[in-house]
């Protein structure tokens, strides 16, 4: 047996292909801006000091959110996505354009006089690595194919 194939372990009690744990993280890295600004939200007066560390730029913040939009459908609807499933099988190809325009911010972001960080390097380290496992794993790409009867 492969070690790229599917293993029964991998289904859940109706017969569906488990998410990776990997996808939680992924979806977390790309709506890092929401989790950013549910925390500047819950922390309600230091909450702008928060945007403001992260984003000194508004505008910036408000655009790092259209990225994360994919994520959290993919979050929302990954319960109910055998009732779905041409949005479902939409959504991978959506997560892996969200991932690509988030690799290309980062540069961008350094062409526009942001200084060069840990932080930034790291994110677009994570970001590269995000992309090819969204690319290639075989259970995910299982997990995004419609079931047959």
């Amino acid at each position: 047996m492969k070690s790229t194939e599917i293993h029964p372990a991998d289904y859940d009690a109706q017969g569906r292909v488990r998410l990776p744990f990997l996808f939680w993280c992924v979806l977390l890295l790309q709506a890092r801006t929401w989790v950013l600004f549910v925390m500047a939200a819950a922390s309600r007066g230091q909450g702008d000091t928060l945007l403001t560390l992260f984003y000194p730029d508004h505008d910036a913040f408000w655009l790092g959110l259209l990225p994360g939009v994919p994520a959290v459908v993919a979050f929302l609807c990954s319960g109910r996505r055998h009732l779905i499933p041409r949005l479902w099988q939409a959504l991978r190809w959506l997560l892996i354009a969200a991932q690509i325009a988030l690799l290309c911010w980062q540069p961008v972001l350094w062409l526009y006089g942001e200084p060069l960080a840990g932080l930034g390097i790291g994110l677009l380290v994570a970001d590269i690595v995000a992309l090819m496992w969204l690319l290639t794993n075989p259970r995910l790409r299982a997990c995004f194919t419609p079931e047959k009867d």
